[in-house]
């Protein structure tokens, strides 16, 4: 996975179809069905950060891959300063280590000291990859407690934004990273949940017209489970979200809203990783799932393939839960920022997330 936007290049297919009696899977799926290894943390108590407001620091990490491309977080550095913001760099964001921007130790001691620091009030994953969940066992949770601060990042951050979270009850967030498009879409909604301090709605992406655009199609919304549910909201990207199955950093899923991305998985990769979370209980314990966008997912050659939509179908229809398809969330050049901890509502119907609460301090 990467962090960068990724380009969507195949086109999605118009055809629904109720596929669990044509795979034959659902009997054994019930009959392999495990307790979840995830952790109950009974004294979790929710802690939000500050708004962001102008003047204030902001820090750039890079906690996985090293940046090939240094210039485009040099670039989104020299935005945040020209919105009135002061910027500092981790000692190793720009660094190389193998594929990474340093050591696990150096990585982890970035994180650390931007947290530990007073005078810094959010930090931003410079990218994605991968690498984060390889730092999880290294990170001062009890410093970030004792500081809360903004945290925002998507992809392979999926790993440390949902730590964090289940270790301190820290409020952090999915949204666009430093070699991000940073357009007027992005920056409006990452402007609304940070610094305007507002809970609103945040709408679905469009059903598919017949002049759709390839990323129009791939992205269209779709209905899988109607019906309405609240909980605490959740999630990030599917492939690392399943890496960290039965670890003691997710959170327990009961009563949640779950949301995934993912990018340039085969389809069939998309049905094993969804078939290990019914496996390890994870999809049985939830109230609620948005699968908001899977760019470049869909085979070229689906001649004799299942298509994205039927696996969703498969895997998600047999819940009775609230369930759709399609949101501005993740590999997508346009992104909303989603807070993970707060609690929302779903309207699968008409494709929405409703935050029910504001992601930061009021």
């Amino acid at each position: 996975m990467q962090g960068k936007t990724s380009t969507n290049r195949r086109s999605f297919v118009k055809k629904a179809s109720v596929i669990g009696s044509t795979l034959g899977f659902s009997s054994q799926l019930n009959l392999l069905s495990a307790h979840p290894q995830t952790t109950k943390n009974p004294n979790l108590q929710n802690i939000k950060p500050l708004p962001l407001k102008k003047g204030d620091t902001i820090g750039i990490v890079a906690p996985g891959f090293t940046l090939p491309k240094p210039e485009l977080v040099r670039n989104f550095a020299s935005m945040l300063e020209e919105e009135g913001y002061q910027v500092i760099f981790g000692e190793n964001t720009f660094g190389k280590y193998g594929y990474f921007s340093g050591t696990d130790e150096e990585r982890a001691s970035d994180l650390n000291e931007m947290f530990r620091n007073k005078a810094v009030k959010g930090i931003v994953a410079a990218r994605g990859g991968w690498g984060g969940a390889r730092i999880l066992s290294l990170l001062d949770y009890e410093a970030i407690k004792a500081d809360p601060k903004v945290f925002i990042g998507y992809s392979d951050i999926t790993s440390l934004l949902l730590a964090i979270y289940q270790k301190t009850g820290l409020v952090t967030f999915h949204g666009p990273v430093g070699t991000s498009d940073w357009n007027r879409f992005s920056y409006k909604h990452y402007n609304k949940i940070l610094i305007k301090e507002k809970a609103y709605k945040i709408r679905g992406t469009k059903k598919v017209k017949p002049d759709a655009t390839i990323e129009e199609a791939e992205t269209a919304r779709y209905l899988i489970n109607d019906g309405k549910a609240t909980g605490t909201l959740v999630g990030g990207n599917l492939t690392v979200l399943c890496g960290m199955v039965g670890s003691e950093y997710l959170p327990d899923f009961e009563g949640k809203i779950l949301f995934l991305e993912d990018v340039g998985e085969a389809v069939y990769r998309i049905d094993r990783y969804l078939t290990q979370l019914k496996l390890a209980g994870i999809l049985d314990k939830l109230a609620g799932i948005v699968f908001a966008s899977c760019a470049s997912c869909e085979e070229e050659d689906r001649s004799d393939n299942f298509t994205l939509r039927e696996i969703l179908k498969f895997h998600l229809e047999p819940l009775k839960i609230p369930a759709f398809f399609g949101l501005l969330s993740g590999h997508l050049k346009e992104q909303y920022t989603l807070p993970i901890g707060v609690n929302v509502e779903i309207d699968a119907k008409k494709g929405n997330i409703k935050l029910l609460e504001e992601a930061v301090k009021a």
